[in-house]
């Protein structure tokens, strides 16, 4: 069976990449699987630069096809922050919950129609065969002043999607799915993949 690995030491993330891969006869391998140890460092100053950054350099390591995401939340009242330091936002530690306070209390006193923000992903395809390619998705929500709900991670529990009603973490995963940012941008891939394929066959 022909091999796509994804870049990432994320269970859920690689579980995402399944069932877009499998149904074209790829199995999906994570870092997790080939070297837990690897870490490329982002030093990109956007989601596509870092996604660019990591995919070709384990693609380059292995010799294979990798799939490769960098993703985060854009505060426009923030200036764009966290941006692409979401997952560090609050120190060197990823932390969930304080990296949400941090934001939490960066916007106090900013008022609901001012704390629009969205959900940022970009992907990148890379193979040593052939030119790296990036697709991306976003969706749009506002930052609550008070966390809700348990599914999800990140800042799922304060963003507020309008069209849905609810927070982010209050959705089911296939509610999620349906709407993520990730899922948009998975999508995007999916319309660019078969040539993408074609190309390391």
């Amino acid at each position: 069976m022909k091999t796509v690995i994804i870049a990432t030491k994320n269970k859920g993330k690689a579980k995402e990449f399944e069932s877009l891969f499998h149904p074209k006869g790829y199995q999906v391998l994570t870092l997790l699987d080939l070297d837990p140890s690897i870490d490329v460092e982002e030093t990109g100053t956007t989601f596509e630069e870092n996604a660019i950054l990591k995919a070709e350099a384990i693609a380059n390591e292995f010799g294979r096809f990798v799939v490769a995401d960098d993703s985060g939340l854009i505060v426009d009242a923030l200036d764009g922050r966290p941006g692409i330091y979401s997952a560090r936002y609050a120190g060197e530690e990823k932390n969930d919950a304080a990296n949400t306070a941090k934001v939490l209390e960066e916007l106090e006193g900013i008022p609901d129609a001012q704390r629009t923000a969205r959900f940022y992903c970009a992907l990148a395809l890379a193979s040593p065969n052939q030119q790296t390619i990036t697709v991306s998705g976003s969706v749009d929500g506002i930052i609550a002043k008070v966390p809700s709900g348990e599914n999800g991670f990140g800042y799922d529990p304060v963003f507020y999607v309008q069209e849905k009603g609810k927070m982010m973490a209050e959705m089911d995963s296939g509610e999620k799915n349906a709407i993520s940012h990730r899922a948009k941008a998975l999508k995007a891939l999916e319309e660019k993949l078969d040539q993408f394929i074609e190309g390391e066959e």
